[in-house]
């Protein structure tokens, strides 16, 4: 099997994490995977790159080829020359959620033309399925493959993490929160950092983990944020560490915050869930799919920061009401798959393509 994305496969973000898993237990279903890579360049330089990745030997070779959505605006020009059976493996809905809304635009035909050359589309969430329907494409082509998760909370996940430790991450506060994310527009990062600012400096340590040198204005714009007198000292930025380090945290904070305004699954959600972690955000993406306010989440509508500063405040004085949500998260975590389960559906849908190639 062949999967195309574009740039460095081993990147740390969600889509390409997703691939990484799969890729790891493909041996388990008698597959193997092999990653071949677009150049990560903007329409329509990505295009011309379409000879060297058709030449590769793993495209010539492959028994099923998959499409990473990132990759279908690039490739759709060549995938009718894709001698297997192309499957579409999506984490965004047409046009991609990246980039200014006249570039998104202008992907979208590429897209439904890189969709339509796909025996399956598999994505990653019940949102993002909704999203493809009501843009025209054929519900019966489409399988919900969602991530799996790679931890829960356990009855003493509460007590596993060392006294020492939360108190070094609340650095003398009531609570720490954690972010994980990238500094890009959609991930809503700005509006935490304003949500914290307008909270007693008492209240909330919070912890930023996630690429900090993302290209465009808008990582400078968080950078010039967080020098400002008002968070000076209140935020932690420890950039990309390795997931056993993630993990880590989710264990060592009391809560997490992540107010994406656009989000095909929200891996970090659920897997903060899955920690035993309250969750707050707007009321946006999928989130509405993997959590219900006041039960196992705080939902606010969406760009409501006050809203959100208010949740983080409730959280963070309530320790009754912490507890609470932060139970019902990991009880609803528990229900979603495994990665080895994510991974049998996956490989389930790839083997139905063959079959009937």
């Amino acid at each position: 099997m062949t999967l195309l994305t574009v740039g460095d496969p081993g990147r740390v973000t969600g889509g390409y994490l997703f691939h990484r898993r799969l890729a790891d237990r493909a041996p388990r279903h008698g597959a193997d995977v092999t990653f071949v890579s677009i150049p990560d360049l903007p329409l329509p330089w990505a295009v011309l790159a379409g000879r060297r990745w058709l030449r590769h030997p793993a495209t010539r070779t492959a028994d099923v080829f998959v499409l990473d959505s990132i990759a279908a605006s690039a490739a759709a020009p060549w995938l009718g020359r894709v001698e297997a059976p192309v499957v579409g493996m999506l984490h965004q809905p047409l046009g991609g959620m990246e980039g200014h809304p006249l570039a998104r635009a202008f992907r979208v035909p590429f897209d439904r033309r890189a969709y339509e050359a796909c025996r399956v589309l598999m994505v990653a969430s019940d949102w993002l399925a909704e999203e493809l329907a009501a843009a025209g494409i054929a519900r019966e082509r489409i399988r919900v493959v969602p991530p799996g998760k790679d931890l829960d909370a356990g009855p003493d996940a509460s007590i596993a993490v060392d006294a020492s430790r939360r108190a070094e991450v609340r650095a003398g506060r009531l609570t720490a929160a954690l972010c994980v994310a990238n500094w890009l527009p959609r991930k809503g990062v700005i509006e935490l950092l304003e949500a914290v600012a307008r909270l007693p400096d008492e209240i909330v340590t919070l912890h930023l983990v996630g690429e900090t040198l993302t290209p465009g204005p808008y990582a400078r714009r968080v950078r010039q944020r967080l020098e400002q007198p008002d968070l000076r000292d209140r935020v932690v930025v420890h950039g990309v560490i390795s997931p056993a380090a993630v993990e880590e945290m989710y264990r060592a904070v009391d809560a997490f915050a992540l107010p994406s305004f656009e989000e095909p699954y929200g891996t970090v959600w659920g897997e903060a869930m899955a920690a035993g972690l309250p969750v707050v955000g707007w009321r946006a993406g999928n989130l509405p799919f993997l959590a219900e306010h006041g039960v196992d989440a705080l939902v606010v509508p969406v760009g409501d920061v006050d809203a959100l500063s208010r949740s983080i405040d409730e959280l963070a004085r309530d320790s009754v009401l912490r507890a609470r949500i932060g139970d019902a998260a990991a009880r609803r975590a528990a229900a979603r798959p495994t990665w080895d389960e994510t991974a049998e559906l996956f490989f389930e849908v790839i083997a139905e393509v063959r079959a009937g190639a």
